[in-house]
């Protein structure tokens, strides 16, 4: 994890953006579910009113309704309206003023909203009460069952207002507004003030176990009424309620859509620029490994870490700036929102985190294991993949298709058993986060059913407390689907930091000398070498010289250490004991550049790189003319087959030569050296795809035209040593003898062996 975010960090500018867009996209987010339980409850229920307090009120209103107040409140309520006309207008608009005045005001208004909503049942019980100490009125009090409302205001000398709506159960219903009886009765002092005031303190001891929202929304119906009644349009401050409302969403929205294309992009240009820095800083080290580094780290595995480890943490990074950062963001805010509903039923998000952990831990306990393995076969099954490709003639000329057929299917079969393994696990992921999903809906539904109907919960509230639940749950799913790519990008990061951190065993020292002469004289003193980790030397006491204008030979038996030999020069390797020099100065403490461009090498197998003739040709030196690779492509002896392409020069070569013959692939390498003009070249085994007639011409051209070089030539055929100025004889990683070709028919029976073997087998004649 550690090395991802290490990845990150030259991009934490893009990395604060990012996480400022996805604070406004959360803020977004989470206020929507709010402006949706505003609509239902505010906008829906209670007609666009968000306020307990009428707007505007009839004189009779506005004297009645004070008979629950209290002096303090009667004299902040004269304070807050004024009177217009026959209407008393409320001055209150300041939003944080009206919630100050809904608070002080909430308990008066239910009592006389109350008041004003008796049943008729309930109308004529009071009746009977009020009537039951008067002895003139006493004889009334059984005939009040089968009187009107009308009737019992005529006969009380009162008018009373009734109205008749449907129950919650559809059933018709008379109500009556008692209030004006009461107001009647305390202005004549049939009831006094203390009278008033205990009735409100009974009413006020049942309040407490009445829910909050169905007291405010029981103020709010009050305030309708009282606008209605006024003269207020109630369906246009609905309207516009919604309007509003839905405008505000519609703006959020916008912003939440800017938010999340703004996070995309610059997420995926973070991802794409790490995967950029990556494979270079990859390329880098591997174009400065040394053979050892290259035969400890498979090619095939190079390229998978450079291609599908570095796309795994790419995807990783892209994603996790846009899903693990968010989520947190969401998470904790929708707990905050969550809390602030007051809707008490936070332990049901607490117990499906719980279990959402639960469920994911198991999960990935099991998968996790298989996703270290899976990117070890991949690379197994590259390794196969390009073993057959590249070998695929040899594969056809021994008939072994259907072994290595076998082979393939085997590396596959492997990688496929363990990614349906993981693939398996991972699908009850999603249909079991849906499964708590939908059974945390379901329970804060049935509690919520259950706070409605007790008056301390409103639908929409419980709207929001559903979305911000499925938020946090969400939150919680963003992680833990993350808690599995992250891993598994982890593992590609570790290996590619392998790559990374691996120092090169050949390195350039520090404050490398510069050569004063340029005239490639090349000398062993003494040099050992063996290769990391092995116990007993490849090489032991080499000690010749390569001088201007002189071909030094080196032939030897398979094995012997020719190939390491000459390895050691260009610093494939370095030098385990002694030391080697070029023109005087140790080539351990000249810079690798300056060596190599000393230094024209040929390998035993021949490499060309996709383009054209011409620019394989110029490889080793881009400013060569067109003259210095058709005199190097004369003296390789390629110029035959170079004349007969129709576009010569510029014909087209295919990746890694696939196009051309091995002879004419031998031969262009050879020519790329040459077209170097190096001081030194080296010719590892180069002429054995050349015929004998072919080797021989190349070798009277490369002796007349480059006469100011050093040239060393590691061969199987006497014949394409036969006049070198000197040959070196391997025996068991020594040189057995050295000297001339007469010399050695007559001091090295191993050289004599050679020769005598080869001219029987080819018939060569002295």
């Amino acid at each position: 994890m550690t090395k991802i975010f290490k990845n990150m960090a030259p991009y934490w500018y893009m990395i604060v953006a990012i996480v400022l867009l996805l604070i406004v996209q959360a803020f977004g987010d989470l206020s929507l579910p709010q402006y949706t339980s505003d609509i239902i409850d505010v906008g829906i229920q209670n007609k666009g009113v968000e306020h307990i307090l009428p707007v505007k009120m009839t004189e009779d209103e506005y004297e009645i309704s004070q008979l629950y107040m209290t002096s303090k409140e009667k004299k902040i309520w004269k304070d807050t309206y004024e009177k217009k006309g026959e209407y008393y207008i409320c001055k209150a608009e300041d939003e944080e003023k009206l919630d100050q005045l809904d608070d002080t005001f909430l308990t008066a208004i239910f009592l006389n909203h109350n008041m004003s909503n008796v049943k008729e049942s309930q109308f004529k019980k009071m009746i009977k009460n009020s009537i039951a100490s008067n002895p003139a009125m006493a004889p009334m009090k059984d005939k009040i069952d089968d009187m009107s409302v009308d009737e019992i205001g005529k006969m009380l000398n009162m008018k009373f207002k009734s109205f008749q709506e449907e129950d919650d159960n559809g059933k018709k219903v008379i109500y009556v507004d008692v209030r004006p009886m009461l107001y009647q009765m305390k202005q004549t002092g049939m009831m006094s003030a203390k009278d008033i005031q205990k009735s409100r303190e009974e009413i006020e001891k049942k309040m407490n176990d009445i829910g909050e929202s169905t007291l405010f929304s029981t103020g709010v119906a009050y305030a309708t009424k009282c606008d209605k009644a006024a003269g207020v349009d109630i369906d246009k401050i609905q309207t516009d309620y919604l309007w509003k409302e839905g405008g505000r969403m519609l703006g959020i929205a916008f912003m939440i859509l800017v938010a999340a294309i703004g996070v995309g992009f610059l997420a995926s240009k973070v991802g794409a620029s790490i995967g950029r820095d990556l494979r270079g800083k990859i390329y880098k080290k591997v174009m400065g490994f040394s053979n050892a580094e290259m035969n400890r780290f498979s090619t095939a595995s190079l390229i998978t870490r450079s291609t599908n480890d570095i796309q795994q943490i790419q995807m990783v990074t892209a994603v996790m700036l846009r899903l693990l950062l968010y989520a947190p963001i969401i998470g904790i805010g929708g707990i905050i929102k969550v809390y602030q509903t007051g809707a008490g039923m936070e332990w049901i998000i607490a117990l499906a985190v719980v279990v959402i952990l639960g469920f994911v831990m198991l999960l990935v306990s099991i998968a996790m294991p298989k996703f270290k393995i899976m990117q070890t076969l991949v690379d197994g099954l590259n390794l196969v993949s390009r073993e057959i490709l590249t070998g695929l003639s040899v594969i056809r000329a021994f008939g072994r298709e259907k072994t290595e057929e076998e082979r393939f299917d085997e590396a596959n079969k492997k990688l496929t058993g363990t990614q349906l393994f993981t693939n398996r696990i991972m699908t009850f992921m999603m249909p079991g986060m849906m499964f708590i999903m939908y059974s945390v809906t379901i329970l804060i539904t049935w509690v919520s059913a259950q706070k409605i109907d007790a008056g301390t919960l409103q639908v929409g509230a419980m709207t929001a407390f559903i979305t911000y639940a499925m938020q946090i749950v969400m939150a919680f799913l963003m992680m833990t689907a993350m808690s599995i790519m992250v891993p598994r990008a982890g593992v590609a990061a570790d290996r590619i930091d392998e790559v990374l951190k691996t120092e090169a065993s050949v390195q350039n020292v520090k404050k490398p000398e510069t050569l004063k002469e340029h005239k490639g004289v090349l000398e062993f003193s003494h040099v050992d070498f063996k290769y990391p980790g092995a116990e007993h030397n490849v090489l032991s006491d080499i000690d010749f010289k390569v001088e201007p204008g002189k071909t030094t030979a080196i032939i030897g038996s398979t094995g012997c250490g020719k190939s390491t030999l000459v390895n050691l020069i260009p610093r494939f390797y370095d030098v385990t004991g002694g030391q080697i020099t070029l023109d005087g100065k140790d080539i351990r403490r000249i810079s690798m550049e300056e060596l190599r461009e000393e230094i024209g090498f040929v390998p035993q197998k021949g490499v060309l790189f996709s383009g054209t003739i011409a620019s394989n040709l110029r490889f080793g030196k881009a400013d060569a003319t067109d003259e210095d690779i058709k005199e190097a492509a004369e003296i390789a002896q390629a110029t035959e087959f170079i004349e007969t392409k129709k576009e010569k020069y510029d014909s087209p070569i295919a990746q890694g030569g696939s196009n051309v013959s091995g002879g004419q692939k031998q031969r262009l390498a050879i020519a790329r050296a040459i077209a170097k003009k190096a001081k030194v070249l080296v010719f590892d085994d180069s002429f054995s795809a050349l015929d004998m007639k072919t080797d021989a011409a190349l070798r009277k051209e490369l002796n007349e035209k480059v006469q100011d070089a050093s040239i060393v030539i590691v061969a199987q055929r006497v014949s394409t040593i036969l006049h070198a100025d000197q040959i070196l004889v391997m025996d068991d990683g020594k040189i057995s003898a050295i000297g001339t070709h007469d010399e050695l028919m007559e001091s090295s029976e191993i050289y004599k062996d050679v020769y005598k073997s080869q001219q029987e087998g080819v018939g060569l004649r002295e």
